[in-house]
């Protein structure tokens, strides 16, 4: 069984005042909501089961899936109406609501692209990239892997040779986070992240160390030098962050163009 969580509980601050209303998941792009458009991804892609966590206007995305029937698969309500516990907080409580025995793939509702969400939930890990890098045989068991991409930005993932995460950068400011004192950014392979990744369930007892809130980024930059947290490059990444209000509106005239075609 393939299966996946779908980030919708956020504010939705940078799309106010759209966000004054409704919910940031329901947003429509091109005349369908961002969340029907996730779904429908997921689902041509071969998931069947799907966890979706709400907290802002929460009631409407509920109602929104029962009025659907839940676009004809199995999709499961993670409810923090009651408190947003980021994006860490908001897997760790997710996590009764799947299969303990199979990775979950995460993807923001926000995100559109042109990832083959089957193959990179799919992938052999010993397939650290496109081109197949192979992992050196002591390697550890995969917990977590994150899609990323030759982007410009200023925040950035640090990977080594094998394509292990040992940390994060900004090259603005110069601060790094890592578990490892001494690592020196210029010496690693520097990518952007997605905000799509997969966990294995390997990674979830770890969560129980960690406080009900907290961001899964910060998470997996706390516990890389135990576990094997890998990066996966799309070299032809195309990708929108529908988060915020210009991209939003880049987005509609794209899903507009495309179906006057």
């Amino acid at each position: 069984m393939m299966q996946a969580m779908i980030f919708a509980a956020g504010l939705g601050t940078r799309l106010k005042p759209l966000t004054d209303r409704i919910p940031k998941a329901l947003v429509s792009v091109g005349g369908e909501p961002l969340l029907k458009r996730v779904i429908f991804r997921l689902k041509d892609a071969g998931f069947t089961r799907i966890v979706v966590n709400v907290h802002h206007f929460s009631s409407q995305i509920i109602d929104y899936l029962r009025d659907n029937d839940n676009f004809g698969m199995d999709i499961r309500i993670s409810d923090e109406t009651d408190k947003l516990l980021e994006t860490g907080g908001g897997i760790r409580k997710a996590w009764p609501l799947f299969d303990a025995h199979e990775p979950v793939l995460i993807h923001n509702v926000d995100i559109l692209s042109n990832v083959d969400l089957g193959k990179f939930y799919q992938i052999e890990t010993k397939d650290l990239t496109e081109e197949s890098q192979e992992a050196s045989p002591e390697e550890k068991p995969l917990a977590a892997r994150l899609l990323v991409s030759e982007r410009k930005t200023k925040r950035y993932l640090l990977f080594d040779d094998s394509m292990r995460l040992v940390g994060w950068t900004n090259i603005e400011t110069g601060e790094v986070k890592s578990p490892y004192p001494h690592l020196d950014p210029a010496k690693c392979k520097m990518y952007a992240f997605s905000g799509i990744h997969m966990v294995a369930p390997s990674i979830f007892p770890l969560m129980e160390e960690e406080p009900d809130k907290f961001p899964i980024m910060d998470f997996y930059l706390k516990h890389c030098d135990k576990v094997r947290i890998e990066g996966y490059v799309k070299n032809d990444l195309r990708l929108m962050d529908v988060g915020k209000q210009e991209t939003l509106k880049e987005a509609c005239l794209l899903y507009t163009s495309d179906a006057a075609d």
